[in-house]
């Protein structure tokens, strides 16, 4: 395995340098080695925070190592190249070319392969405690890397950057108290908290694509940032003790909150997207109308509403029907945003998706 991590290292630097070299001659050499010395430096990273962690390559504690990386532990690898050569666009001016899809394409294909690994290691049956910890560790410099080049796009608030450094900040928080002797409690599963960083990625990868409107993405960003960082706070409260969530009221108090949002909110969140859409469109000629109407009356049936709010959000962003009220085209926004991060809820025709966002693939 120490190996198979050494030759990974070169090919990665091999491959960046290759790339380096063709966007020499497609635009200059300038920017493709500023491109080539923060891609390597991010590379750099990504296979030190691999290499010191290659002894967790086990399933357990007390399990020997596996012989190799396996397969997902190669695409959760894969992964973190794909962010170091995101990250090879920072500072770099917006190339209107077809170079600016480039650090789309990267990301996209990287915020896949965040679904695909734990899919490969649950059907392989090689899971190992180190494709857990790379997963979060990836996830988190990912969601740094992305966001700034967004911000610096103009595609995304400034403000996003919040979500780059909550993670770090919790981290650091954890470790502040383990050193001061200060107790850290437990964070149960959460399949919210799971939903809700995954949904980043993807925001974050989609915005990057130019032929989405930033009028659209910047205003997006802020429903997709409170929602994780209220968790964030919430978690903090957890493992700090202010909230002891085993306690039989804070369990009944979560699960009234629970119970609450698929009865009320969710449900509600559908009868406003519909609303909202159907004002949007009214006073419009635009071809969107049509798939936009569609679009909100499965979500309004609670017919794979998180598929159609996604379509939503991204008809929205992609072409605007004119005349629409800036007031309502919010109410829309931020309404399909809570449909697609929390669910359609109670009196739903047909939840496919809800399943498929909640469950790990391959278990």
């Amino acid at each position: 395995m120490t190996r198979e991590l050494q030759i990974s290292a070169l090919l990665g630097l091999g491959v960046l340098l290759a790339a380096c070299i063709a966007l020499g001659y497609q635009r200059d050499f300038n920017m493709a080695t500023q491109w080539l010395a923060q891609s390597g430096l991010l590379w750099a990273l990504v296979w030190q925070q691999t290499w010191q962690r290659r002894e967790l390559n086990r399933f357990s504690p007390d399990a020997s190592l596996y012989h190799d990386l396996g397969l997902a532990n190669r695409l959760t690898l894969l992964r973190g190249w794909l962010i170091a050569a995101t990250g090879g666009f920072l500072f770099i001016p917006f190339d209107t070319s077809w170079i600016g899809w480039i650090p789309a394409a990267l990301y996209s294909v990287a915020a896949i392969l965040d679904r695909v690994d734990g899919f490969v290691a649950r059907r392989t049956s090689r899971t190992s405690l180190l494709g857990g910890e790379l997963d979060t560790v990836f996830d988190a410099l990912g969601l740094f890397v992305a966001p700034v080049l967004a911000v610096t796009y103009g595609k995304v608030h400034w403000s996003y950057l919040f979500v780059s450094v909550a993670y770090y900040c919790f981290v650091w928080g954890l470790h502040w108290r383990r050193t001061h002797q200060l107790p850290v409690y437990p964070l149960a599963p959460s399949k919210l908290r799971r939903t809700l960083a995954g949904f980043q990625m993807g925001y974050v990868a989609v915005v990057l694509w130019p032929p989405f409107d930033a009028q659209i993405t910047l205003v997006a960003g802020f429903g997709f940032m409170v929602p994780l960082l209220i968790g964030f706070i919430v978690d903090w409260l957890v493992v700090s003790g202010r909230i002891d969530a085993q306690s039989p009221q804070v369990s009944s108090m979560f699960a009234r909150i629970s119970s609450f949002s698929e009865l009320i909110v969710q449900p509600a969140l559908r009868l406003i997207t519909a609303v909202s859409l159907a004002l949007i469109v009214q006073n419009s000629a635009s071809l969107l109308n049509i798939p936009l109407l569609v679009a909100g009356m499965f979500i309004l049936l609670g017919a794979a509403g998180r598929i159609a709010a996604l379509a939503v959000l991204m008809l929205l962003a992609w072409r605007l029907p004119e005349g629409a009220s800036s007031f309502v085209t919010h109410v829309a926004l931020f309404s399909t945003i809570g449909v697609l991060l929390l669910g359609c809820g109670r009196f739903s025709l047909w939840q496919w998706d809800d399943e498929w966002v909640n469950r790990q693939d391959g278990a």
